[in-house]
């Protein structure tokens, strides 16, 4: 084998090993099951301590593993968004967390986009056909509306951008502004965990009824009307205007 084609191999596998590699890791070593409520409320006030001894560093390592966690597909965005808020508040919370959030999109936008949108093409699903089509009619506001509606899988969005091959800017762009109005929210709620530990015994998202959280989460729930006024917007604005004889 050459050297070039030694290095081609490695720029279009090379990620894909370098992701499965660390979500193998991090399932075997345990660490992917302390991304949980249970484990912020046991650490809350070494963590709390440490965030306000060192902000600047806390938030670059809280960053740093947020982009790690939606990289690697491991299930724990949104406790990080909730950690994020009970950390740094629901301001700064909010902000790390649609920061981690499009950085870790991007590198798997990225990787799918080489040999990982290649494998996915060979075996597409329906739901991801689905988020294709929608795509190629027009990337940025698709992918805008995906993005305000947390319903919609993070992974398979970003998987769908990746196979269309839309511009990295567009990608960009798009998946901060949609990001941003549930990072807040997920932080707000966040902001008020302390409360919620302060009552003792075990925690899960279950349990955030107080109206302190549930307040943000019906703020949740509106943000899937914002889509269909985005459309109705845009079209009205794009619309040509009728023919006066």
């Amino acid at each position: 084998m050459t050297t070039t084609r030694a290095l081609t191999l490695l720029r279009r596998f090379g990620p894909v090993a370098a992701l499965v590699a660390l979500f193998v890791w991090a399932v075997a070593s345990g660490i992917a099951e302390h991304i949980s409520l249970e484990e912020l409320r046991i650490r809350a006030r070494g963590l709390q301590a440490f965030a306000g001894e060192h902000p600047v560093l806390s938030v670059a390592t809280y960053i740093a593993l947020y982009v790690v966690t939606v990289s690697i597909s491991l299930p724990g965005a949104l406790i990080l968004s909730l950690s994020g808020g009970f950390l740094f508040g629901p301001w700064g919370g909010g902000a790390a967390a649609v920061t981690g959030a499009t950085g870790g999109s991007t590198v798997v936008f990225l990787v799918c986009r080489t040999a990982f949108g290649d494998f996915l093409r060979r075996w597409p699903t329906r739901l991801l056909l689905a988020i294709e089509a929608g795509f190629r009619k027009d990337a940025f506001s698709y992918l805008l509306t995906l993005r305000l509606i947390p319903a919609f899988p993070l992974l398979l969005v970003n998987v769908g951008a990746g196979l269309v091959g839309i511009p990295v800017r567009t990608f960009l762009l798009a998946s901060f502004l949609g990001m941003v109005p549930s990072s807040f929210v997920y932080a707000g709620i966040g902001a008020g965990l302390g409360h919620v530990f302060a009552r003792g015994g075990p925690v899960s998202v279950e349990s955030l009824l107080s109206p302190r959280i549930y307040l943000p989460i019906i703020g949740m729930g509106m943000l899937a009307f914002l889509p269909p006024l985005w459309r109705h917007w845009r079209h009205r604005r794009v619309a040509p205007a009728p023919d006066v004889k």
